[in-house]
């Protein structure tokens, strides 16, 4: 999934909001110290970067990680560090932007050749000849 994309990362960074919480991840006892959990949050149906018709279209391929206000939220707390974190909940946000916005090629009806016809006939007849001699006389 490689080309350019009408939203990025860079274009959006104003309108995110980003909070850190504790994490259950990985640090050990420095997992009850320090704020490592990184949540973003962006209202996508009040963008005034987007479109009205991005909008539809991240709503309607992202409606299942939506709240019901419209906003995206996206967490990470897989890393020991917020730094880590707040890189991967980034990460994630434009691996969710790439595949919403992917057009998928149309495909081509094609027709099977007259030879793979064909031989599936024949592979039928032969099935069924092989049936034929197991049949109980």
């Amino acid at each position: 999934m490689t080309g350019t994309y009408p939203i990025t990362i860079e274009k959006i960074k104003h309108e995110l909001q980003l909070s850190t919480s504790r994490s259950s991840g990985p640090g050990g006892q420095n997992v009850n110290k320090v704020n490592t959990k990184v949540t973003v949050r962006w209202p996508i149906l009040t963008s005034a970067v987007l479109t009205d018709e991005q909008k539809d279209l991240l709503s309607r391929k992202l409606h299942t990680r939506l709240t019901t206000q419209g906003e995206l939220i996206i967490s990470a707390q897989d890393k020991r560090t917020q730094q880590a974190n707040k890189e991967e909940v980034m990460r994630k946000l434009e691996q969710l932007l790439r595949q919403a916005f992917f057009v998928r090629k149309k495909r081509k009806p094609t027709k099977p050749t007259k030879a793979s016809a064909r031989a599936r006939v024949d592979k039928k007849k032969m099935q069924g000849e092989k049936k034929k001699w197991r049949a109980k006389f």
